[in-house]
């Protein structure tokens, strides 16, 4: 229990506040709009005489003394911000000792005064050079955010005719709810002068991806020259470059690149590039400019972004930036619930289901890399899907799971070592013969088959192609003495 006051209560306070210089009154400042419960202490009687006169309750006392709290109610929680290091660090202590409950927040006047304060027993230590270097840096990057949606719909205002949006080869969630973000950004920019088709090529493969698109009814179209030629303007979204992770030629004119990934190849000719490695989604950037240029969100395009961000993600436990989950903050109460539901719960299909079961049965674990041949698929989506699974195998730190479709080599990897990237390291293993990249967790790489592409076993030439196909990513992680053959 405290020590009781002389008078022999024990009485509380909610606020204590140790230095009233400028930091300290614009604390007590912004407290006194929940509460006028605050009590200042300062050192300096001629600072104590002046709050006085303005109605504050302070008292004058020396912040090394141990028996600064003698005698005053027990608080809440102490603000101990004076420009004294020694004065703070002496009063954290003394605070500590006597009430450990209380919560304390002090201030730090460098950065060894950090770890100091901390140790003493601080609940929060401000470091305010370091808050105001956060603050500048957020604040430019929320500048440039939102001149970059107002540059997008300015751009698209000038514009008429038909809009055609390409996602990436086999699209997933955040690829085609993105085009659909951006289809609402162009009728609003236009007042619906603009008609959005919304291409792809590869497949739909996954079953939630298919459950997506079905149950909100997206209507998407397989690329094609003709469709193509038809459109007056196009975009490009999560991919960074026409011809990398999608059917345009690499010299096609694009006039808008949205995406989340790096790569040094991006088209800079584009009339709009807005391309931000540090987010986890294209999703979120889509639903920033939503956000940015006071759009109305309606509810299929919200669930369609907020399931693309989770998917991206992976429920927000990948990649993820802070800005990601500020974004699926704001979408959520403007979902459909139970559609987004039904979404994330479909029914998995018996080749889903028989790759996956490969994948186990043909997994060879090398020093915590494990390599599964999956051998002959149709769904390509499988790919991934499988490497999700093994990666959360007992001692396993990177999955490569690997098979061949009737085009190409794919191959998809996962990570949990924080000394690999392994997007890198598929760029650099995979990159010259095919395309290759991705994030630290999580990559992927596809190899056109275009000399064989008419080889009928396709099981039998991934056996034959694959052995030194691997061999550069087994060198790069470091297990190139090992017998490829037993993989």
């Amino acid at each position: 229990m405290p020590d009781p006051l002389p008078n022999g209560s024990s009485q509380k306070i909610k606020y204590i506040i140790l230095g009233c210089g400028s930091i300290g009154y614009n604390v007590v400042d912004e407290l006194l709009k929940e509460t006028e419960d605050i009590l200042i202490i300062d050192h300096d009687e001629k600072r104590v005489e002046d709050l006085l006169d303005q109605k504050y309750e302070a008292i004058t006392r020396d912040l090394k003394d141990p028996a600064l709290m003698e005698g005053l109610p027990v608080p809440g929680v102490v603000f101990v911000l004076s420009n004294d290091k020694e004065g703070n660090l002496a009063a954290v202590k003394t605070i500590k000792e006597r009430y450990p409950s209380t919560y304390v927040i002090a201030r730090a006047l460098d950065p060894v005064s950090v770890g100091l304060l901390e140790q003493a027993g601080a609940d929060i230590v401000l470091y305010p050079q370091e808050v105001i270097a956060r603050s500048a840096v957020h604040h430019i990057r929320k500048l440039r955010s939102s001149r970059m949606a107002r540059r997008l719909y300015n751009l698209l205002a000038g514009w008429s005719g038909t809009l055609g949006i390409v996602t990436h080869t086999n699209p997933d969630p955040d690829s085609i709810s993105s085009a659909m973000a951006l289809c609402a950004v162009a009728k609003d920019a236009t007042d619906g002068k603009i008609t959005c088709r919304i291409f792809y090529d590869g497949n739909i493969g996954h079953q939630e991806n298919r459950a997506f698109v079905n149950l909100l009814d997206i209507k998407m179209e397989r690329i094609n020259a003709e469709a193509l030629a038809e459109c007056e303007h196009i975009a490009l979204v999560d991919a960074p470059a026409p011809g990398i992770n999608n059917a345009l030629e690499k010299d096609a004119r694009i006039n808008v690149i949205i995406d989340h990934h790096h790569n040094g190849d991006s088209a800079s000719n584009a009339d709009f590039v807005d391309i931000r490695p540090g987010l986890g989604a294209t999703a979120s950037i889509m639903t920033q400019y939503l956000q940015e240029l006071d759009i109305p969100v309606e509810k299929n395009v919200a669930t369609a972004l907020l399931y693309g961000i989770r998917a991206d993600t992976r429920d927000f436990s990948r990649n993820t930036n802070p800005s990601d989950l500020h974004f699926a903050a704001f979408l959520l109460p403007l979902t459909d619930a139970e559609l987004l539901s039904r979404i994330t719960s479909p029914s998995m299909g018996q080749e889903t289901l028989d790759i996956l079961g490969n994948a186990i049965r043909n997994r060879k674990i090398k020093n915590g890399y494990l390599f599964s041949n999956i051998g002959y698929v149709r769904n390509r989506d499988a790919v991934p899907q499988a490497a999700d699974l093994l990666i959360n195998l007992e001692g396993v730190n990177t999955a490569l799971v690997y098979g061949i479709t009737d085009a190409a080599i794919t191959l998809s990897a996962r990570n949990k070592d924080i000394r690999l990237h392994i997007g890198n390291v598929m760029h650099e293993a995979f990159g010259e013969i095919g395309e290759a990249g991705g994030h630290a967790t999580m990559a992927a790489a596809i190899i056109p088959l275009t000399i064989f592409s008419m080889v009928k076993n396709k099981d039998e030439l991934l056996g034959l192609v694959i052995d030194p196909i691997l061999k550069k990513f087994m060198k790069l992680v470091g297990v190139e003495d090992e017998d490829t053959n037993e993989i």
